[in-house]
Parts: C-alpha cells; sequence; structure tokens
C-alpha cells in the first residue's frame, strides 16, 4: 500500500512541476510577444513622427530628422534581408555578423542624433551635420551593400537552379520527342523486311505447280502444290489367309482331304 501512495504522491509532484513549468513558459511567450508588439509600435509612431518632421520642418531639425529616417530605414532592410536569407543559405552567417557589428555604431549615430535634436544651440548642431551627414552615408553604405549583395547571391542560386532545371527539362523533352525520330527508321526497316520475305517480294522465282496430267483429279491445290514429291507406297507383303479364322456357314461343304495313290 505504501509504494502506490508513494508512486501517486510522485505522479502528482511530477504533475504539479510540469504545470508550472507550462504556466512559466506561456507566461514568458505572451510577456515576449506583448514586447514585441510595443516595440513595433513605437517604431511605427517614431518613423511616422520622423517622416513627418522630414516633410515638415525645414533647417537643423528637418537635417536630423531626415538623417535618423535614412539610417533607421537601410538598417532595418538589411537585417531583414540578412536574417530572411541566413535560413537558406548558412554562409551568410558572417554576414550577419558583420551587420551586427555595424548596427551597434549606426545605433550609437541614432541615438546621437535623437539627442541633438533636443539641442536648444542650433548653431552647433548645424556645424555637426557635415560630419553627421558622413557618417549616416557610410553606415548606410555598408548596409546596402551587405543587403545587394545577399540578394544578388540569391539571385544567382536561383538563376543557376533555373538555368539547371531547363537543361534537365529540354533533355526530358528531347527523350519525349525519341519517337518522332525513331519511327520513320521503324517503318523503312519493317518495309525491308516485308520486302525480303521468301515468296512475297519481287526476284523470287518459286517454281510453278505443275497441272495434273488426269482431267478427272480436278486440279491439286496451293498447299499440294508446296508440299513436294508425294512418297511412293512401298509394295506389302501377300500373306495366306489363316483357314481356321475363316468364317463357315452351315450351308457349306465341309474339304474333303486329297487321296493320292
Amino acid at each position: 500500500m505504501e509504494p502506490a501512495l508513494t508512486i501517486l504522491a510522485l505522479l502528482l509532484v511530477a504533475f504539479v512541476a510540469l504545470g508550472v513549468y507550462a504556466t512559466v513558459k506561456a507566461v514568458g511567450a505572451a510577456k515576449r510577444g506583448v514586447d514585441r508588439t510595443i516595440t513595433q509600435a513605437r517604431r511605427t509612431v517614431e518613423d511616422t513622427t520622423l517622416r513627418a518632421k522630414s516633410f515638415g520642418q525645414v533647417g537643423v531639425a528637418g537635417e536630423l530628422a531626415q538623417l535618423r529616417l535614412s539610417l533607421r530605414t537601410s538598417m532595418r532592410a538589411t537585417q531583414d534581408a540578412l536574417h530572411a536569407g541566413v535560413a537558406e543559405d548558412a554562409s551568410l552567417a558572417e554576414s550577419v555578423d558583420l551587420f551586427r557589428r555595424l548596427s551597434a555604431h549606426g545605433l550609437e549615430l541614432d541615438d546621437e542624433l535623437k539627442r541633438l535634436e533636443r539641442e536648444p544651440d542650433r548653431a552647433t548642431v548645424a556645424g555637426l551635420l557635415p560630419k553627421l551627414r558622413e557618417r549616416t552615408q557610410r553606415i548606410t553604405h555598408s548596409a546596402e551593400s551587405l543587403r545587394w549583395a545577399a540578394r544578388d547571391r540569391a539571385r544567382q542560386f536561383a538563376d543557376d537552379d533555373l538555368d539547371a532545371l531547363n537543361a534537365q527539362i529540354d533533355i526530358e523533352a528531347g527523350a519525349l520527342r525519341h519517337w518522332a525520330v525513331d519511327e520513320p527508321s521503324s517503318q523503312t526497316s519493317g518495309a525491308g523486311a516485308s520486302a525480303t520475305t521468301p515468296g512475297r517480294g519481287p526476284g523470287t522465282d518459286w517454281p510453278e505447280p505443275a497441272a495434273s496430267a488426269d482431267p478427272s483429279a480436278g486440279g491439286s491445290t496451293a498447299d499440294e502444290a508446296w508440299s513436294g514429291p508425294a512418297r511412293e507406297e512401298s509394295p506389302q507383303a501377300i500373306t495366306a489367309p489363316d483357314p481356321r479364322l475363316r468364317t463357315t456357314y452351315p450351308w457349306q461343304k465341309s474339304t474333303r482331304p486329297e487321296t493320292t495313290n
């Protein structure tokens, strides 16, 4: 009885632990989903605000907004392209590592541009704009180089695969049309075979069947003509009939023995 209770207690503890683990995992997944949603919403709001500032404001504020918007758009597009490509091409792992290092510089520049948006000294910020513009162009150029290289690589693989597929399809199509090349030759060989069949084609000199000398015989058929000369019947020996096997009748007289003198 005690072992059964112990087993039941262990099963109960295992079920409780499993339930707690599943609950923690579900809460963590829900929290990550909420955080991801909040991050995406904040990013969308921030991008919309930057786009509005870049079009609605002029001067230093509008220039900073344009630099931030250009930087964020380029980095996000490169990140999406590399993460989508590395799932199919493992050789892009090094490119992802390089982009991660580039992202650190991009985030640092974005934070600096964000701080300068709240800077009241516009003259000092205007003096920093050329260097900020150069840094932004260098980072976006590197990001675009990685993005377009990954896209060109994927496109080249797709073109190579398509070329190989087209070559295989051409070979298969030629194999399927092989009957169109062999049919005339097969018909020619069949005609030649029929032309050389004995007794069928020209040049065959078969002897005509001889006419029967006896008019009452009615003529011989083609089968008799091809059967060849008839076999001669061998003469049969004449055997005397056995007197004992001869059938006698009541009206017949018995044979008298011959007398000798």
